[in-house]
């Protein structure tokens, strides 16, 4: 694989790109270039043509990063010929026809679904319950009051978005896989990864390694880069 001059970033759910507050600087220290892209979290398409454009303004190659319904969005996006490499933090990594909601449908059961409420034109929020105990459990009482305060609502069509071609099948990839992780069953990413035969490791987490093990993210994110 060719060396990696940038390191492109994107959310998941109920995020934004301070998600990656504590991963970048240690990229920048690494050497090379991140940038965190935050995502509209309205639709698939819509997400993915943010994260092309942000792209487009890069030199390549690249490598792209995905946590949680990210994890979608670079599998739409990562056959852009910039990109070198995928990394799955966490993530959704969807085949051809699949989305992250019918692989969160389809795998073991957790309580998330208990724990967001829609409004009347189908967008999600999580409860201070999801966030507590479903979503970051292991950050600070601070850090939950600021990911409960700051959360972006979510459309429900997004989740619902089926991939194209998923770019996983053709660029190498990497999974960092969240064994305490509430959100996205550990299973469930254990499967994923498996089946995409990416290079994986794993830490006892919840679903916000980059926030509550950022060094371990990074970590993977340079032995990815070469």
């Amino acid at each position: 694989m060719p060396k990696i001059t940038n390191i492109v970033f994107v959310h998941g759910a109920w995020a934004n790109s301070s998600a990656w507050d504590k991963v970048l600087p240690l990229v920048e220290a690494a050497g090379m270039t991140a940038t965190a892209v935050s995502i509209p979290l309205t639709s698939l398409p819509e997400d993915a043509a943010t994260l092309k454009r942000a792209i487009a303004l890069l030199e390549g190659p690249l490598l792209l990063v995905g946590h949680s319904y990210g994890g979608s969005v670079i599998t739409e996006v990562g056959g852009d010929p910039k990109v070198a490499g995928l990394v799955y933090v966490a993530a959704f990594a969807p085949d051809a026809g699949e989305s992250a909601g019918s692989l969160g449908a389809g795998g073991p059961p957790n309580r998330l679904l208990e724990v967001v409420r829609p409004d009347s034109e189908g967008f999600f929020k999580l409860t201070r319950e999801g966030v507590d105990e479903v979503f970051a459990q292991d950050l600070t009482e601070s850090e939950r009051s600021l990911i409960f305060a700051n959360q972006g609502p979510l459309a429900g069509a997004a989740l619902g978005g089926e991939i194209t071609v998923p770019a996983w099948r053709s660029k190498p990839s990497w999974f960092l896989i969240a064994t305490e992780d509430n959100t996205i069953h550990p299973e469930l990413q254990k499967t994923m990864s498996g089946r995409m035969g990416a290079t994986t490791a794993t830490i006892a987490s919840s679903h916000l390694p980059m926030l509550a093990h950022p060094k371990s993210v990074v970590d993977l994110l340079l032995q990815a880069a070469g």
